[in-house]
């Protein structure tokens, strides 16, 4: 079977973008939910900040290592069979998350949870292009969009709420345990409604160039989770070795009319070099965003995990709000909508560090307000990123784009966590204030996000490009 498309319309399509997207919501949550969950986790299996750090970080850095080869795989042997049998081990490895029983055996499966999402998540945008209609497709991926910026403030809400109901007496786990049942579900119904399909290519898959993109990205992100020693230094250099020799061969495979894992003409593309520098600094402030500010308020102001929850749920319901307004006017004004989400950010961060910068509990209005802005900010522009920066690709590159596109998403939210992260930590050492460690990092992040809006201006003016 090809690329043709095995559904066109009708509730065939509806359910198999379903699943699709239940599978990109599961990935991000389980990429979030755990920042709420952090400070329970510490204190049960008595981790360490660096610890804690590395139980967020490894997910995405372990996706970020499989997407593309992903891809190719989903490529080459079928993406509904890739699809299900990333899920497949997505749920065992998040039962295994749920029974460690110390902060490195948590570790490890949080690494494994990243790489099955790394066989399921690429088959996402093959999936929705072989289920629509080239007409229909702005809308399902504007709905990819929009599941992705939910799943970014749903977690730390259902973390929280998962946290304090302590069902069962599990406590945390259960935040990893929720993901057995919903799996087997979603495993279910995809067996029956998903579109199998394959690149009509029959290029064998580049392993030497996966293998090289994997390694050389962990080089990169070890030093940004492990400390800036004299060997973090050296690791960084290696990846940044690795990788040069990866774009090497990929060009040379390109060159014998061979299928390389990455296309090294897309660095051409303006649309998208410049896409994947603002998708990095975009989504690398989320993360640590949502793990800062949860430490703030359960450690900084004595919140439980349900109720740190219910401070950041204006943001949820401001993300909501916009998100929808941003997808219907995608096609028309998509660059406008990025740069005005990029500085309300910027602006809402700056509000909350106005907030929090007295020391003490600001009490619940003046956090929730400040969080409402930014979450009116996140809808505006995280549903049409992706749509917005392909707008600019060739057809025939889009899938390969988005791959990595997806890919540098995953990574600016390790990098992210791991800097941000670390400039927390050390404020906290330094100055036990987490109103003053919060705040040095929301100054931070909000000068990243004005990069990220000028950036953002060389993007096409809409996804209709």
């Amino acid at each position: 079977m090809t690329d043709s498309p095995s559904l066109r319309e009708g509730t065939g399509a509806t359910m198999a973008l379903l699943v699709v997207l239940f599978g990109s919501f599961m990935d991000l949550l389980d990429a979030t939910i755990v920042t709420v969950a952090a400070p329970a986790i510490a204190q049960d299996l008595g981790a360490s900040d660096a610890q804690i750090q590395w139980t967020i970080a490894a997910y995405t850095l372990a996706l970020g290592a499989g997407l593309i080869t992903g891809g190719r795989l989903g490529d080459q042997y079928g993406r509904k069979r890739l699809f299900l049998i990333g899920m497949a081990g997505f749920m065992l490895t998040s039962a295994l998350c749920a029974l460690a029983a110390d902060p490195g055996t948590l570790i490890g499966m949080r690494a494994g949870q990243g790489l099955t999402a790394g066989i399921m998540v690429p088959q996402v945008f093959g999936i929705i292009r072989s289920s629509f209609a080239p007409g229909e497709r702005a809308k399902a991926f504007g709905a990819y969009g929009a599941v992705q910026g939910l799943a970014s403030v749903a977690g730390p809400l259902l973390g929280g709420l998962l946290v304090d109901l302590d069902l069962f007496g599990l406590g945390w786990r259960t935040i990893f345990w929720i993901n057995v049942p919903v799996s087997i579900l979603a495993l279910v119904i995809g067996a029956k409604v998903l579109p199998e399909s394959r690149s009509a290519s029959t290029a064998r898959l580049d392993l030497p160039g996966a293998l090289l993109a994997a390694t050389g990205v962990l080089l990169l992100l070890l030093p940004m989770t492990s400390g800036w020693t004299w060997a973090g230094y050296a690791l960084l250099a290696a990846g940044i070795i690795v990788l040069g020799i990866f774009l090497g061969h990929e060009r040379r495979l390109t060159g014998r009319g061979g299928e390389p894992v990455f296309d090294p003409a897309l660095l051409r593309i303006r649309a998208f070099t410049v896409g994947l520098s603002a998708s990095v600094l975009f989504f690398g402030g989320i993360g640590p965003y949502f793990l800062t500010l949860s430490l703030y308020l359960q450690n900084g102001t004595g919140r439980t995990a349900w109720e740190t929850g219910l401070v950041i749920l204006p943001y949820a319901a401001g993300s909501i709000i916009t998100s929808g307004l941003g997808v219907a006017l995608a096609a028309r004004a998509g660059r406008t909508l990025l740069v005005t989400g990029s500085l309300t950010i910027a602006v809402s961060q700056l509000v909350l560090w106005f907030v929090v910068r007295g020391g003490g509990d600001p009490g619940y209005w003046p956090l929730a307000l400040a969080l409402f802005l930014g979450g009116l900010g996140l809808g505006l522009a995280a549903p049409i990123l992706v749509s917005v920066v392909l707008a600019g690709v060739p057809g025939r590159n889009a899938g390969a784009a988005g791959g990595v596109l997806s890919t540098v998403n995953q990574i600016g939210g390790a990098v992210g966590i791991a800097v941000l992260g670390t400039v927390f930590f050390d404020a906290i050492t330094a100055k036990p204030d987490y109103g003053h460690a919060l705040g040095i990092v929301l100054v931070v992040s909000a000068v990243l996000y004005l990069i990220t809006a000028l950036g953002m201006l060389a993007l096409p003016k809409s996804t209709a490009e």
